[in-house]
């Protein structure tokens, strides 16, 4: 019996607290506004704004493969630059057959964040099930969209790695 006694008291007393809960909302709201880095933009604030967004052009270079992590990429000083420029928040990648995934990144979305969030999507799928498994760059169309890049991917990456040992026997 005393346990539910006690259940009774913690149950009022949390009712009870009207004060504490809103000046912890307002603690994460101060710190969350803290973390904004200067110069790193809301893409809905650039496009209010018509900052047009440049894509970092050693996307192109990559020669990267949807299903491998980011982290197997021998560039690895690529991954760390800010995919666009002015640096954004957030930006959704737009394939061309539907699928939409957002990378996020508070201190500017850099290519490695970009990498990262396509790679959550494919790395369950076997090189087979992809048609073009290589990002072949990202396209910024603002008529389109201001807030979306669009994904483009190829067939085929250009014969700079070495690790391939076997050829694809088809």
């Amino acid at each position: 019996m005393t346990d539910t006694a006690d259940l009774t008291k913690v149950d009022s007393a949390i009712s009870g607290m009207s004060s504490s809960p809103p000046e912890e909302k307002k603690g994460l709201g101060h710190r969350r506004a803290s973390s904004s880095v200067p110069g790193v933009f809301n893409v809905l604030d650039l496009e209010k704004e018509g900052t047009e967004l440049a894509i970092a052009k050693e996307t192109q270079k990559l020669n990267w493969k949807l299903n491998t992590s980011p982290a197997t990429l021998e560039e690895k000083d690529v991954l760390k630059k800010h995919l666009t420029t002015p640096p954004v928040k957030k930006i959704d990648l737009h394939f061309p057959l539907g699928l939409e995934v957002t990378a996020r990144n508070l201190k500017g979305v850099t290519i490695k964040d970009a990498l990262d969030a396509i790679y959550k999507q494919f790395k369950k799928k076997a090189d087979d099930e992809l048609d073009d498994p290589i990002l072949a760059g990202f396209e910024w169309d603002k008529d389109e969209s201001w807030t979306r890049l669009v994904v483009h991917q190829k067939k085929e990456g250009a014969p700079a790695s070495k690790k391939k040992g076997k050829k694809s026997e088809d």
